[in-house]
């Protein structure tokens, strides 16, 4: 793409993005104060679940890491968005972030984040991409969860230790009830896939959908 029409697609994207996130109340403190603060780094991409989109996503992710001020106790967030991918449904989106992360990972030439487990039925998994380990979170207009439903299919990769800070700093609960209470006060009801880190496998929540207990993460670590 012409660099400037890249520029302009990736100005119009973040300002959608930040319509969905400040103007309209987002529940999760965290995304809002990513984005007063302009702590994101937004990237476009062709086709979710490719792997020609999984090349480019692991060399902006590696590159992200490698800037990334680990000492630095400020909330900061990643986002590969998708505006050329269409989704009809939660189940085709779910399959299309597992595809995309399954992919991801075959690329990855680091080894797995020793502090999380890479099996997805583990209570302790989260994905680990350069060697590091992140929270993924899949966004598209089709969520039955309003917090999900960005304008277009998109995924936020927060680091996980991002969240061990706020344990550190004993805030991690306080910040967690808050989100919780603004999500239902905006559904009506809490998100039941939501749980703690080490209670179950967070591999349930980041597609958004909620999967069942008979539910099986379709990812494999090589």
């Amino acid at each position: 793409m012409d660099p400037m029409l890249q520029r302009h697609l990736d100005n119009k994207l973040t300002y959608d993005f930040r319509n969905f996130i400040l103007e309209e109340n987002h529940p999760c403190i965290m995304a809002n104060t990513v984005f007063q603060m302009e702590k994101f780094q937004l990237q476009s991409y062709g086709t979710l679940g490719s792997k020609n989109t999984a090349q480019a996503l692991w060399e902006d992710l590696k590159e992200y890491i490698a800037h990334y001020d680990f000492g630095n106790k400020d909330f900061e967030s990643f986002l590969a968005v998708f505006p050329e991918t269409e989704v009809v449904s939660e189940l085709e989106f779910e399959n299309l972030l597992w595809r995309q992360l399954q992919y991801l990972h075959e690329r990855d030439t680091e080894p797995w984040d020793p502090t999380v487990s890479d099996d997805p039925e583990n209570p302790n998994f989260s994905f680990s991409i350069g060697g590091r380990a992140f929270y993924v979170v899949g966004l598209h207009p089709k969520a039955s969860r309003k917090a999900r439903r960005a304008p277009y299919p998109t995924l936020v990769f927060n680091l996980h230790s991002q969240f061990e800070q706020l344990r550190e700093m004993g805030v991690y609960q306080k910040v967690r009830d808050k989100i919780r209470e603004r999500d239902t006060a905006l559904q009506g009801n809490i998100n039941p896939v939501l749980e703690d880190f080490g209670e179950r496998s967070e591999a349930r929540q980041y597609s958004g959908r909620n999967v069942g207990g008979s539910w099986k993460c379709p990812f494999h670590h090589k």
